[in-house]
């Protein structure tokens, strides 16, 4: 078996029009994930084990250097509501993204759900299980949890810092998986 991204065409009419994925080649689709119709993946990106990126009413687009860890989805609304996902973006584990704006350099905890419309702002930081309701902005330099997400706290230091060392540490394990033979 060779590394090369597992892509699951969408059958409908996006397919009838040749609406296919754009995937780096030094971008990781993992086995077992889910990248469907109008989306765009950057350099250095990866989409990990049991994901869904399923772009087939509008379209999705995601920067370089951006992961996105086992079990999330992302996702759109028709016609109206398209998702954008920046650079150096970290969302962990079962997020759900929908619709949404995560602007560079922000971090979406395990588990947090962020809703249409909403904007995570560059530096900004939604906490694990926090659900983002639409419409709302999450700005830079803050921590939002909670259900509803709310204001928690300002981001000190160390937090902004490890915005970076996220990104630059899943770049390394997605260039270690891209030189795996499965």
């Amino acid at each position: 078996m060779t590394n090369k991204p597992y892509i699951l065409p969408y059958r409908g009419e996006y397919n009838e029009k040749g609406i296919v994925p754009t995937i780096s080649p030094k971008a990781f689709i993992a086995p077992g994930a889910a990248v469907i119709g109008d989306v765009e993946i950057g350099e250095d990106s990866a989409v990990w084990f049991g994901c869904v990126v399923r772009g087939d009413v509008n379209i999705i687009r995601i920067g370089e250097r951006t992961n996105i860890q086992d079990g999330t989805v992302v996702h759109v609304t028709r016609k109206t509501g398209p998702t954008y996902i920046g650079s150096d973006v970290t969302i962990g584990h079962s997020a759900l993204i929908h619709a949404a704006t995560l602007e560079d350099k922000c971090f979406i905890g395990m588990r947090a759900t962020i809703m249409d419309g909403a904007v995570v702002e560059s530096g900004g930081w939604v906490a694990a299980g926090a659900l983002v309701t639409p419409g709302k902005r999450v700005p830079k330099g803050q921590i939002w949890a909670g259900n509803p997400a709310k204001y928690f706290r300002d981001l000190n230091e160390e937090e902004q810092r490890f915005i970076g060392i996220s990104a630059d540490n899943y770049v390394k394990h997605t260039r270690e998986y891209l030189a795996l033979k499965y």
